[in-house]
């Protein structure tokens, strides 16, 4: 498989990279097996997070022994810096190594987390603190938000941006990875499914091969999946006019009521964290209901407080009928809650 390098980290990578949620699901054995054949198959980018349920954990032990090998990225939604602190010491332990290659602040599309992360006593100060011990080696960022990430970017604290990418949220190819190249940053592109809204993955990556510089983090649950990944770097997968087909095919299908995760809707006056319950039908999908009915208790056992004030709905840039979506989500999600719920 190719490497190119990642921006200005210096870091030199394959051209796919490997998502970690999708380990979740599997057994620490299974998660290795996975793990190993893609580093086999000439995968050596590997990202996960800290609120990944295990993941960081099994690739901890799935890399014991070809860590030098490999460039691992790992993230943090907390916003203090003690909390981001103690996010990087449990990292380290559970990845089993002494370096994390690229931190990643999590999930920063609103202001006021960017305010807090850049405030006094934020997790900036934790990050900066790690990089100079050298417990991380580069900086990054996520987001959701294509305005926010392009403010972030500007800012030149960061070295790589991870955003949404995929033939269904192709916006960012528009004006942010434009920017992003132009200042020397790092592409990464999360959710090459649409965090499972696409499910035929020669169309995913027929999309994704035709934008140079982007490098796919594609989660894999099989051996059989990376495999089938792998093959079209291999081969040389170059999209045909049936795949695009197929493309504006799956688009028209999933319509309007497509949740982007912008974050615009947010904060519910009722506390509600309306964008992840949004998106909990894509979890269920990508964890297994068991596993996302855990992860989202929180998150779904508020949705019945919503009022349907309509406040989410005026501020939704797509017109999502947010509340009966969030109702259709909570219904799913307590049945899955019954299916796994002990006899």
């Amino acid at each position: 498989m190719k490497t190119v390098v990642l921006g200005k980290t210096g870091l030199r990578i394959s051209e796919l990279g490997f998502g970690g949620i999708p380990i979740i699901r599997l057994s620490p054995e299974e998660a290795v097996s996975v793990l190993r054949r893609a580093y086999d198959l000439g995968v050596t980018f590997f990202d996960t997070a800290n609120v990944y349920h295990d993941s960081e954990e099994k690739m901890g032990d799935a890399f014991l022994g070809i860590r030098d090998a490999i460039v691992l990225a790992t993230k943090s939604m907390k916003r203090t810096a003690q909390g981001a602190a103690d996010d990087i010491e449990r990292s380290l332990k559970m990845l089993r190594t002494d370096r994390i290659d690229l931190f990643q602040f999590h999930q920063v599309s609103q202001e006021a987390d960017w305010q807090a992360i850049t405030g006094p006593g934020g997790a900036m100060e934790a990050a900066e603190g790690a990089r100079k011990a050298g417990k991380i080696l580069h900086i990054g960022i996520t987001s959701h938000s294509i305005p926010m990430a392009i403010r972030l970017i500007k800012t030149g604290f960061f070295e790589t941006i991870q955003f949404p990418f995929n033939f269904i949220e192709d916006e960012a190819a528009l004006e942010l990875h434009p920017i992003a190249r132009s200042l020397g940053l790092g592409i990464l592109a999360m959710k090459p499914f649409a965090g499972g809204a696409i499910s035929d993955a020669r169309t995913a990556f027929a999309f994704l091969r035709a934008h140079e510089g982007v490098v796919p983090i594609p989660g894999c649950d099989s051996v059989a999946s990376v495999e089938e990944i792998a093959s079209f770097y291999r081969d040389g997968l170059v999209a045909t006019g049936e795949d695009l087909g197929r493309m504006r095919a799956i688009k028209d299908e999933i319509g309007t009521e497509f949740c982007r995760r912008c974050e615009y809707c947010m904060p519910c006056p009722r506390g509600i964290r309306i964008a992840q319950a949004m998106i909990y039908p894509l979890l269920a999908h990508r964890m297994s209901p068991a596993v996302a009915s855990g992860f989202s208790k929180a998150v779904m056992d508020a949705v019945p407080d919503c009022v349907s004030c309509g406040i989410c709905t005026k501020r939704c840039p797509y017109s999502l009928p947010i509340p009966r979506l969030l109702r259709e989500n909570h219904e799913l999600y307590l049945r899955h809650c019954s299916e796994v719920a002990p006899d």
